[in-house]
């Protein structure tokens, strides 16, 4: 493969994989690892598909846009603004999470209230929002890198440990079966790296399909396997924030990095969505750079003071609707895109009706079971 192949590949991994990962083991030591394991199977093979269907999107697109651009091109004005919408759910859902769980994480380590360590983060995180130290190059390709070699790094730790057990790996509740749809739906979101790896696949972009495939699935594999090593170690008794009781059993080395780790990965996290954000409050509405920000940090904050939600739930809301809302647009966006025929892409799925049809009765079902779990 040539180079831009592999950093298009890494830079599918690294978008996908980030802090939603530390609340897999969870959901999944509620439902039972082998319910898990089918659902994460079944959850990354419809976002495998979801992406090509993007891909092949991008490719019959003469221009570069983003999700609100493409749905605007082919579905018109409503759908940008309901990609838009769902952009601002994510977000939002998100940079809450990452509040909350920086607060837990920092609490284990100092043994102080969690909400004074999420102030604390808001207070670090916001300035540099707002001050645009943006971070630069292909630092986020970086943190990437070393977010995967960490994971792997704690699940083996934890796999060798002589606290891991199969029987940990043997429980099952079917009342607890869809619960970790939306947390592992967050988990897998990383459409949004499509359009730049189109751009960094300069030779052929018939290797978008190979560099999807590939990007795509290798999350799935790390998934599996850091789910088992935690679940295997802590059980039933998986924290939210998986770190955190995995450092509690396996003694303080793993208390510090697994906890650092986690308030490494969600405040990088934390920066890049809040740029994002910000920069479309700045740039598509017109909005003053400092409303930008306030708009950007200040809801999380607010959400987090009042104590409305928890970690697992706010990216199982956010991993429901958003991920659930880009899916569905993207299936309809590739219908739309195979009758307008731009330009020839350089692959073309078949079967995209009926496989199309399957993924939007998956979004919408999950989008209609997380209603119901908030009513």
């Amino acid at each position: 493969m040539v180079k831009g192949v592999y950093k298009a590949i890494a830079t599918l991994i690294g978008t996908i994989i980030g802090a939603g990962v530390l609340g897999l083991p969870y959901v999944i030591s509620q439902a039972g690892f082998n319910l898990g394991l089918i659902l994460i199977l079944l959850i990354g093979i419809a976002v495998l598909f979801m992406n090509l269907f993007y891909g092949e999107v991008v490719l019959r697109t003469k221009t570069t846009h983003q999700l609100a651009g493409y749905a605007e091109k082919y579905l018109g004005k409503k759908a940008k603004a309901i990609a838009t919408i769902s952009l601002i759910i994510g977000i939002y859902g998100a940079l809450t999470a990452y509040l909350i769980g920086i607060g837990q994480s920092l609490s284990e380590l100092f043994h102080l209230h969690p909400l004074l360590f999420s102030i604390l983060a808001f207070l670090i995180l916001s300035f540099v929002v707002h001050r645009g130290i943006k971070t630069l190059g292909n630092s986020e390709l970086t943190f990437g890198s070393v977010m995967v070699v960490i994971i792997l790094s704690i699940a083996f730790f934890s796999f060798f440990s002589s606290r891991f057990d199969l029987q940990n790996l043997s429980y099952i509740n079917l009342k607890n079966i869809f619960l970790p749809y939306g947390v592992i739906l967050f988990a897998f979101l990383g459409a949004t790296a499509i359009p730049q790896m189109r751009e960094e696949i300069i030779r052929d972009k018939v290797d978008l399909k190979k560099s999807i495939l590939i990007g795509s699935l290798i999350p799935v594999l790390i998934y599996i396997f850091f789910a088992l090593s935690v679940v295997g170690v802590t059980g039933i008794n998986t924290t939210q924030i998986s770190t955190i009781g995995l450092g509690e059993l396996l003694g303080y080395k793993m208390i510090l990095l697994a906890n650092l780790f986690a308030v490494f990965a969600m405040s990088t996290s934390f920066i890049a969505l809040g740029f994002a954000l910000k920069e479309m409050y700045m740039y598509d509405y017109r909005l003053h750079k400092d409303l930008s920000w306030t708009l950007t940090c200040f809801p999380p904050l607010i959400i987090v003071l009042l104590n409305l939600t928890n970690f697992i739930q706010i990216i199982g809301i956010t991993g429901s609707f958003a991920g659930g809302i880009d899916g569905i647009l993207i299936t309809l966006m590739l219908w739309k895109a195979k009758k307008k025929k731009e330009r020839e892409p350089e692959y073309s799925l078949k079967f995209t009706k009926i496989i199309g049809a399957i993924l939007i009765l998956i979004f919408m079902l999950g989008i209609l079971y997380q209603i119901k779990t908030l009513i």
